[in-house]
């Protein structure tokens, strides 16, 4: 299966759940995070506000924005910016329908970045939606561990990949 392929029939495999059960496999996948010994002695966490098919994170960033610097890709351009999610932080949609934080941007370092995706496999490789967003971003972060997060029917056997695609070091699922 190619990338375009791939995507389509991730994309059929999530209709075949309800917004329910997927809320559900959110909250076990990322009950998973939180004991994961990377997170847990994290203090600066790069995180992500969720599409409405991918792992919810809103409850996960509520509760722990507080205990933890929570940091949040916005984007701009061809690029991620990272923005610090703090107590008063104002929310926006942004490009693609995604509530990004309006802060200046962080320019701090990380201890840990949890990445969405499309699907990943095995061997830690990751199919985004196809723009690039988070291998340019990742590059520049090669010496943080990043851990990807799906759900179950997100991992395949193999992605096909390019060059400047960037492994997880780690993925949690169910």
């Amino acid at each position: 299966m190619d990338k375009k392929e791939l995507r389509a029939y991730i994309k059929g495999l999530k209709k075949q759940h309800t917004k329910e059960q997927l809320l559900d496999q959110s909250e076990k996948i990322l009950a998973k995070l939180e004991q994961h010994p990377e997170f847990i002695k994290a203090e600066k966490v790069m995180l992500y506000s969720a599409l409405p098919d991918e792992v919810q994170t809103q409850a996960f960033l509520e509760k722990w924005h507080l205990k933890k610097t929570i940091i949040l890709p916005t984007v701009v351009g061809d690029d991620i910016i990272p923005v610090e999610y703090g107590k008063d932080t104002a929310f926006d949609v942004g490009d693609f329908n995604i509530l990004e934080p309006q802060n200046e941007p962080y320019t701090g370092d990380f201890d840990l970045i949890v990445v969405p995706g499309v699907a990943f496999d095995r061997q830690g490789n990751r199919l985004g939606r196809g723009k690039g967003y988070y291998d340019r971003f990742l590059c520049q972060h090669m010496e943080v561990k990043r851990i990807g997060i799906c759900f179950d029917f997100q991992c395949v056997d193999t992605i096909p990949t390019e060059p400047f695609d960037i492994r997880m070091d780690e993925i949690i699922t169910l």
